[in-house]
């Protein structure tokens, strides 16, 4: 299975749950019910850790140079992402009573509820709760880049690099299994027909959401660079496919920064500002967490409101820097909020996972493509304003 991609691995996991749902017997559903137990036990153990891991470092870096082009540059990511979660907000809200009408969850607590317990009784507690994690890593991102302590930042680093290890070793690896449980167990009571349903008309309306915001960014990018933004998006459709491969903003910069070049940006500025970008622009991702979220609130009932989404987007903003470095990271560095600021509980979750890395991969290319148009609005600005003369 390690040959194929997160993508097909996800699918998979959903075809052979559902199949294997149609005819496995209580035991063997109880079974895998055991197994998602312990890997959600896990999972609640390890988020405040991924938290950590992902913010501290990040801003601490974020803070050791480049000045205002930095300060611009970031503010710009992070006022493209919220809005891309308004716009998915916006956008549910208006289609969800339409195109998901007839479906509900509100009968099941939990995937397994149809069945008894799993055969272990499983809990861990977590070492931190999210609100404490969060603002434990803002006080020492912040610490260490007022300071300027490098031992600081690279225990920081190191610490991430052993999170990202462990997501990349052991949450990505047995998240297809946790998924086939999921659908194992959903097709045994009977849930997946509503469920399938939902992938399909959420998807579409994702992927229609992505374009027209890629859009927005580059006829942006456009009207200050004097381009025409359509020729602008065609230069970085090779960066788009290599995120779809990598499913890793981070492991697509060659590519993202040898096209966003090709924009008319001076060598130094994209030198700057596509890595930097790569860790902190995740609208892409944002309106896909956006509308998986409120496509499973729908489901279970829930309403949302812009009082209660709004909140939850801000803080996601700052949660998901770095976390497009692995697969998936994006998600996992929001499960928390979801719990906490939106009162996911563990089915809510468990269908956000699935819904949300079914189409990792597309979240991720409109993340990287998106950074091309972010760059050339840092480039216009600094023509303007001769802002690397003083501060870059």
């Amino acid at each position: 299975m390690k040959q194929f991609g997160l993508l097909i691995r996800i699918i998979l996991a959903i075809v052979l749950g559902i199949a294997f749902g149609t005819f496995a017997n209580e035991w063997l559903v109880r079974l895998f019910a055991t197994f998602n137990d312990i890997f959600g036990g896990f999972l609640t153990f390890i988020i405040p850790l991924i938290i950590i891991g992902f913010i501290a470092p990040g801003i601490g870096y974020m803070g050791k140079g480049a000045g205002k082009l930095l300060s611009i540059t970031a503010l710009m990511a992070y006022i493209s992402t919220i809005i891309a979660g308004i716009v998915a907000f916006l956008s549910a809200k208006a289609l969800y009573p339409s195109i998901l009408s007839g479906h509900s969850l509100k009968m099941f607590d939990d995937p397994s509820s149809a069945l008894e317990t799993g055969f272990l009784s499983f809990e861990l507690t977590p070492p931190l709760e999210v609100v404490t994690a969060l603002i434990l890593a803002f006080v020492l991102g912040i610490g260490a880049a007022a300071i300027k302590s490098d031992s600081l930042l690279n225990v920081m680093t190191d610490f991430r690099s052993i999170i990202e290890l462990v997501i990349q070793k052991v949450i990505i690896p047995l998240l297809p299994i946790h998924i086939f449980g999921i659908f194992t167990n959903m097709t045994y009571a009977g849930q997946v027909a509503s469920i399938l349903s939902v992938f399909a008309v959420v998807f579409a309306m994702i992927i229609v959401l992505h374009i027209i915001y890629l859009i927005i960014q580059y006829t942006i990018a456009g009207t200050l660079s004097r381009q025409n933004p359509f020729s602008m998006l065609k230069k970085m459709i090779p960066a788009y496919f290599t995120a779809l491969g990598t499913q890793s903003s981070a492991a697509t910069i060659p590519v993202t920064l040898q096209h966003t070049k090709k924009l008319h940006v001076k060598g130094n500025v994209a030198d700057f500002t596509v890595p930097l970008l790569a860790n902190i622009h995740l609208s892409g991702s944002t309106i896909t967490i956006t509308s998986c979220a409120l496509a499973v609130m729908f489901l279970q009932g829930s309403v949302a409101t812009i009082g209660s989404v709004l909140p939850f987007l801000l803080v996601l903003g700052v949660t998901m820097i770095a976390a497009p470095g692995v697969p998936g990271g994006a998600v996992m560095a929001a499960i928390g909020l979801l719990d906490t600021m939106l009162g996911f509980g563990p089915t809510m979750v468990s269908l956000m996972i699935a819904l949300y890395l079914a189409q990792d991969s597309l979240g991720t290319a409109c993340n990287v493509t998106g950074d091309g148009a972010i760059t050339s609005i840092a480039d216009s600005i600094n023509n303007k304003w001769k802002i690397t003369n003083d501060d870059a």
